[in-house]
């Protein structure tokens, strides 16, 4: 097996490198020095230098605020770009995992979203990522694509660093407590992207770490477990006006790995104590 991972310098994107390598399996990561995605012919000549059996496309757009400002270089990187890989992945036939979110959804859903649930963004972001699966699906057989949500690793910026770094400098934060989703640390997701790709069960799934919690119990819990005396305030999200709509319900079933066999992930409390010790 021999793998390429485009976003190699992102949160997830680094850990499934770190992973694979863990694993003894052949990858090359691709950032933006390599080369521009949005560039179709860049990319092919870079993808078939390698000639993987598996693209894991990590590579996005990922400001939220931003991309309703810059609708266009949204689109043309999440949508676009993933339109190109997809092309070249059927040309050498290879597999593409393609890693997408749960701003797919409105949010305004009282369960767990399944796999087959409507999808109804409420965001330019979560339009382009929609649009990134819609063409995978529409240009391939052999696919992946994985929704995740709220995700946490050691190599970028994250909620789990911004408020540590709140809490050494503020007595009380001010964080929205309804809205619900899983908190995911990248190395967990990474290890699963592992598993799957050596399989032939392709299709949609949904994966987050295990439990359920708002954004502001998410934070009393990453205080409770560093230490830190920081109060948190409760506040509602029309208190916290954003450019981008989110969901208030973030919430993934996980029925979609049941169904074939894939381990769900660990609980959400375990992956942030993990976290906090590989950072210190």
């Amino acid at each position: 097996m021999r793998v390429v991972v485009t976003g190699a310098g992102g949160q997830l994107g680094f850990d499934i490198l770190k992973q694979l390598r863990t694993h003894n399996i052949e990858c090359y990561g691709l950032d933006r020095n390599h080369t521009d995605i949005t560039d179709f012919k860049a990319t092919k000549q870079i993808i078939e230098k390698y000639m993987p059996t598996i693209v894991i496309h990590c590579a996005a757009y990922t400001n939220v605020d931003n991309a309703e400002k810059n609708i266009e270089e949204c689109k043309l990187v999440n949508t676009s770009a993933t339109a190109n890989i997809a092309d070249v992945c059927k040309s050498i036939d290879a597999k593409l995992m393609y890693i997408s979110t749960d701003y797919v959804f409105s949010g305004n859903e009282p369960l767990p979203y399944e796999v087959d649930s409507k999808t109804m963004p409420l965001s330019v972001y979560g339009h382009s990522k929609l649009e990134g699966e819609l063409e995978v699906i529409k240009r391939l057989d052999k696919y992946f694509v994985v929704r995740t949500s709220w995700s946490f690793g050691t190599n970028g910026s994250n909620f789990v660093q911004t408020m540590l770094r709140i809490g050494t400098v503020r007595d009380s934060v001010n964080v929205v407590s309804d809205q619900f989703g899983s908190p995911t640390f990248t190395r967990d997701l990474a290890e699963l992207i592992i598993s799957m790709i050596q399989t032939d069960k392709y299709g949609i799934y949904h994966a987050t770490n295990e439990g359920f919690c708002s954004w502001a119990e998410f934070a009393e819990e990453i205080y409770l477990q560093a230490g830190y005396s920081t109060k948190v305030n409760f506040i509602k999200s029309d208190d916290y006006i954003t450019l981008a709509t989110r969901p208030k319900n973030s919430m993934l079933s996980k029925r979609s790995l049941d169904a074939v066999g894939f381990n769900r992930l660990p609980e959400w409390k375990d992956a942030l104590k993990r976290y906090l010790i590989h950072k210190s």
